[in-house]
Order: C-alpha cells, then sequence, then structure tokens
C-alpha cells in the first residue's frame, strides 16, 4: 500500500489521548493514555512506576547531535503533545506541582513545567501558552493582573523563567506580547494560547508567526535543526462542540505548514505533517458546492421535519433536546463562531476518534512514509533521515561528498498538527 497513515491507538486504548500518541510519534514508542515520555511499563498516574521506564525523544537525539532545537505551540508548553519531548511524566496533567497529588511529590516524582526547565536546559524555542506554571502559586500575572486563575500555581515558591534565564544568562524572557526579534522562552498566556478567531493580533502571535520566528533562530546553526509544531487547539474546539473554532485553528495550521516549507528546502529539509488522533467529526448532508461549511443540509431530515447542519459530531456538548425533539437549527445561528455542532450522544466534551491519521511527508527519506504505519515509526523515520539517534549505521562519514550525513543542511522539521486536516 501506498497510502500514507499510521494507527493512532494507545498500548491500552483503542482510542487514544495525546499524551500517548505524542509519546509514540516523538519517542517512538507506544505507550499507555495519559503518560508522557515513558514506556508502556509506567502507568497512568502512578508515579512510583516511572523510574527506569523514561524513553527519550526526536527532539533529545537532535539536541545531542548538536542540532538546535524547538517547540512551537498554541497550547500550554507544558501540554501532552510538547511535553512528550522532553518530560517523563506518570500523568500528563502534572502540569505544576499543585496538579500532583502528595503520594507523587513524596516519591519524587517533578512536574511538567520543572522538567521544562531541567531536563534539557538548552531547547533553543520554546513558545506557546502556561506561564503561571512557572510561577509560584498566588504570584500575579504580568498581563491579567485581577484574574485570580491567571496567577502562578507553584508550591515549591520556584520561579523557573529565573531559573531558565540563569541558564541562559544572555537571553530574555517574553510573558507577553510578541516584539520584534522574539526571544527563545516565549510565553504569551497564562494557559493556552487564544483561539485565532479570537486573537488580538497586536498583542499575540499566530502560529504561522510563531514558526517564522522560531526557523529564524534556529536555521542560524550550521548543524541543522529539529522543530516541534503544534496546532494544538484545533483539538480543543472540537472537544467543545465548535467547529468554526476548529477547523479556523486548521486553516492557521495550514498557513504555518506554508511558511516553513517557505523558508527551508526540500533538498535538505525533512517535513512531516500527522495528526494524534482523530476526533468524531463528519461533514455531510449531501450540500451543493458553494453551500458554507458552516451551513445547512439542503433538505429537511425525512424523519423528524427539521433542518440539519452540514457539520456534525458523533457525541459532545451540542446535543440538545427542545419540547421532547431536536432542536430546529434554523432558530438559533449556526454561523456563530463559538455554535456548538449537534451531536448524537450528549457529552460535556467531545471525545477522540480511534481511525488511522494520514501523515504527509516530503523532503529527504519522505518515501519512507509510505503505507499504514504504526505510530511510533515515525520519529524513526525522521532520525533516520537526519543521521541523528542510536541507528547510525547507515550513515556516510562527514568527508563522503553528497550524503545526506554530510553536509550542514539537513534540517528536519517536524509540524505536527493535533487534529487531522481534511
Amino acid at each position: 500500500s501506498r497510502f500514507p497513515f499510521c494507527a493512532t491507538y494507545n498500548t491500552n486504548a483503542q482510542v487514544p489521548d495525546s499524551a500517548g500518541t505524542a509519546t509514540a510519534y516523538l519517542c517512538g514508542v507506544k505507550a499507555n493514555e495519559g503518560t508522557v515520555g515513558v514506556s508502556a511499563a509506567t502507568e497512568r498516574s502512578r508515579c512510583n512506576t516511572t523510574q527506569g521506564n523514561e524513553v527519550t525523544s526526536i527532539l533529545r537525539w537532535a539536541k545531542d547531535a548538536g542540532k538546535s532545537v524547538g517547540i512551537v505551540t498554541t497550547t500550554r508548553v507544558n501540554h501532552a503533545t510538547p511535553s512528550a519531548a522532553y518530560a517523563h511524566s506518570a500523568d500528563r496533567d502534572w502540569y505544576s506541582d499543585n496538579e500532583m497529588p502528595p503520594e507523587a511529590l513524596s516519591q519524587g516524582c517533578k512536574d511538567i513545567a520543572y522538567q521544562l526547565v531541567h531536563n534539557i536546559r538548552d531547547i533553543d524555542v520554546i513558545m506557546g501558552g502556561g506561564r503561571k506554571y512557572m510561577y509560584p502559586k498566588n504570584k500575579t500575572d504580568v498581563e491579567y493582573e485581577i484574574d485570580e486563575k491567571a496567577r502562578g500555581t507553584r508550591l515549591d515558591g520556584l520561579d523557573l523563567v529565573n531559573i531558565w534565564k540563569s541558564f541562559k544568562p544572555r537571553h530574555k524572557v517574553f510573558l507577553g506580547v510578541l516584539l520584534a526579534g522574539s526571544q527563545p522562552l516565549s510565553l504569551f498566556e497564562p494557559g493556552d494560547m487564544e483561539y485565532e478567531l479570537n486573537r488580538n493580533n497586536v498583542t499575540d502571535p499566530s502560529l504561522s508567526e510563531m514558526v517564522v520566528v522560531a526557523i529564524q533562530i534556529l536555521r542560524k546553526n550550521p548543524k541543522g535543526f529539529f522543530l516541534l509544531v503544534e496546532g494544538g487547539r484545533i483539538d480543543h474546539g472540537h472537544h467543545e462542540g465548535k467547529a468554526k473554532q476548529a477547523l479556523h485553528e486548521a486553516v492557521e495550521m495550514d498557513r504555518a505548514i506554508g511558511q516553513a516549507g517557505s523558508m527551508t528546502s526540500l533538498e535538505d529539509t525533512l517535513t512531516v505533517v500527522t495528526a494524534d488522533h482523530s476526533h468524531v467529526f463528519t461533514f455531510g448532508g449531501y450540500t451543493p458546492r458553494g453551500n458554507s461549511i458552516f451551513g445547512l443540509a439542503p433538505m429537511l431530515s425525512d424523519t423528524d421535519k427539521k433542518p440539519f447542519t452540514a457539520i456534525l459530531y458523533g457525541n459532545g456538548p451540542g446535543y440538545k433536546v427542545v419540547g421532547g425533539e431536536r432542536e430546529n437549527v434554523s432558530m438559533v445561528d449556526y454561523a456563530h463562531n463559538n455554535y456548538q455542532a449537534q451531536s448524537a450522544v450528549p457529552l460535556r466534551h467531545e471525545t477522540h476518534g480511534g481511525e488511522d491519521v494520514a501523515v504527509f511527508s516530503k523532503g529527504p527519506m519522505a518515501h519512507l512514509l509510505h503505507g499504514v504505519h504504526e505510530q511510533n515509526y515515525i520519529p524513526h523515520v525522521m532520525a533516520y533521515a537526519a543521521c541523528i539517534g542510536a541507528n547510525l549505521d547507515h550513515c556516510a562519514p562527514a568527508s563522503s561528498a553528497g550524503s545526506l550525513a554530510a553536509g550542514p543542511l539537513l534540517l528536519p522539521l517536524a509540524l505536527f498538527p493535533l487534529s487531522i486536516l481534511f
């Protein structure tokens, strides 16, 4: 088969989560649902199953090979996908020690924000949200001074931003708006970044703007770079049943991919675009060409005689019954940015889907992503192409002209949206 797809299941889950899948496509090992940077021997939330079961990511393999490395995300930088690049945690929700149970703290496990600063001290670019997990509890946020939810969360009293700065004394840190010449650690929100549709385009950067700055910083290294880019709020839009938010996030992810492509070369850059999982999201209704994707199907239901939108969810918060019947969507603003599309099953949060997702690739060794693969195959392909990691048997010595390993221009660039792009 030449169809490029990967299977997304976790070791203990048919329908996966973002932690186990990120561990697969960054570390090359399938893992349990809810765990990051550890093998399946680690059980979720059980700190004492972590030691000895840590697995390293392609970001570390690249850094160990002398390349520059970076993380760009629209979520918290300590969220599931980015954390699998640098952390080893029995629970994806251990953003700071404030979210950890006393048992885990007493057993010596460290929270994800702590690991971001200490595990790989020389990550060259970190951009996204999540600054509240870096500060002592109740420290006022620089941008939202009266918002209690934006305040620092750390119980250990550490100021991780200052600690990070002490490791990189020449570098400044951005904790608010994006300025010209952005710095390696840029945390734009206390939690996740705003949806693209809601974004203040003067004070907050888009994903594509962050990607441009990240590549400008990383490409200065003659040995090349690895960059993880996550359009992480595609997933959040779907979970909230807000298809319009999710799809605009996907369009911005597409812009970011385009920017990355324009700043790199097919000859020396392997770009991989995939999803960690799907969603129970569907588009149908025999709509004619030109119909708004956020519009109605051209006919009424032949069962309840009511209109329905082209976009629907299998489950989620859009389920609503009015007078014992399905809500008549013609009576609501179904084109609103935050409209929650109708779902078949009521849930506060829509679930992921369990099907295989596409893997798109271009550049050196892209042909190795060619059929239906296990998700954990992906980082091994990227490492093979970049001549990093444990398997270097195929790599020519640096003196061999023309080999991928010879020149300084192999720039493995990994782009991972959080939801499949249709």
